[in-house]
């Protein structure tokens, strides 16, 4: 093979799947072409159907394969991800949004399905600030307040509200969900840290070597942000208000036992596309 027929784009793609299939990557054709697309800005289709075009700028694209294959997320590879129908940027100080999340937004337009009705939310551990700016998104006469304990996240959250043209309606605050809040909201969203620390080990290496561990540790039951926030519920909902709240696989009957002891009422068990409980709506 000669050095042009190196960096024809099919022999890169092919060169790039089989070191991340040798890497353990799933699905290791699709993610070169993920790659392929990042460093040149070329579509599937256009690489299916130039095959022979020669590639300038080889060593970029061999140093993004060469982290995808260490595990590095492919969010923090693009520095973007698809949340609701927001671009977000993302960086290693935030956990990466996660189609299962979605799941709360569902549950909220569900349940408050005209568009004016919501007036107020707040976002406990706001992250990349996702779960707050799609209900903003939704909910046009709203304002929003999200809450993180880093303020670099809040700078990224800060950011991602700018680039889907947010910013006038979300202001977002370094503090901890312990902190006092001298308001009430329409709809409170929270997706805390719900993992057992003994079990963090054990999840995907992308997740556990690169995703912050903070957003992740949820104590030695997984339920300690739980025995924080909800029972803060009752003085920071207004009367008619909803809180959804994210859990792990198995917590929906401890977080729902929480939520009773709090005053507070189990309004719907939310289901991800998976079928797996996901999301718990409460109300006072």
């Amino acid at each position: 093979m000669t050095p042009a027929d190196d960096s024809r784009a099919g022999a890169l793609i092919s060169r790039a799947a089989a070191y991340l299939a040798e890497s353990g990557i799933d699905q290791a054709r699709r993610e070169a072409r993920l790659l392929f697309e990042l460093t040149y800005g070329r579509e599937v289709s256009w690489q299916l159907t130039h095959a022979d075009e020669i590639m300038p700028d080889t060593e970029l694209f061999a140093d993004f394969v060469r982290r995808r294959g260490a595990g590095e997320p492919m969010a923090y590879l693009s520095g973007r991800k698809g949340f609701w129908t927001l671009d977000l940027e993302v960086t290693p100080d935030t956990l990466i949004p996660r189609g299962d999340t979605e799941t709360l937004v569902e549950a909220l337009l569900r349940h408050r399905p005209d568009r004016q009705s919501v007036a107020s939310v707040l976002d406990l551990g706001t992250g990349s600030g996702c779960l707050l700016l799609a209900a903003l998104s939704e909910y046009p006469q709203a304002f929003g307040v999200g809450i993180d304990r880093a303020e670099r996240t809040a700078q990224q959250a800060r950011k991602n509200a700018a680039l889907n043209d947010l910013a006038s309606r979300a202001d977002f605050v370094v503090a901890d969900w312990s902190d006092p809040v001298n308001a009430r909201f329409d709809v409170i969203l929270s997706n805390p840290p719900y993992i057992p620390k003994d079990d963090i080990p054990d999840l995907m290496k992308d997740v556990v070597a690169y995703e912050p561990g903070a957003a992740l540790d949820g104590g030695d039951d997984g339920l300690d942000a739980y025995r924080q926030i909800i029972p803060r519920l009752p003085d920071l909902l207004e009367p008619h208000g909803l809180a959804i709240l994210e859990f792990g696989i198995g917590q929906e009957k401890d977080v729902a036992d929480i939520a009773r002891q709090s005053g507070l009422s189990v309004v719907e068990l939310c289901p991800d596309l998976a079928g797996i409980i996901r999301a718990i709506v409460l109300s006072l």
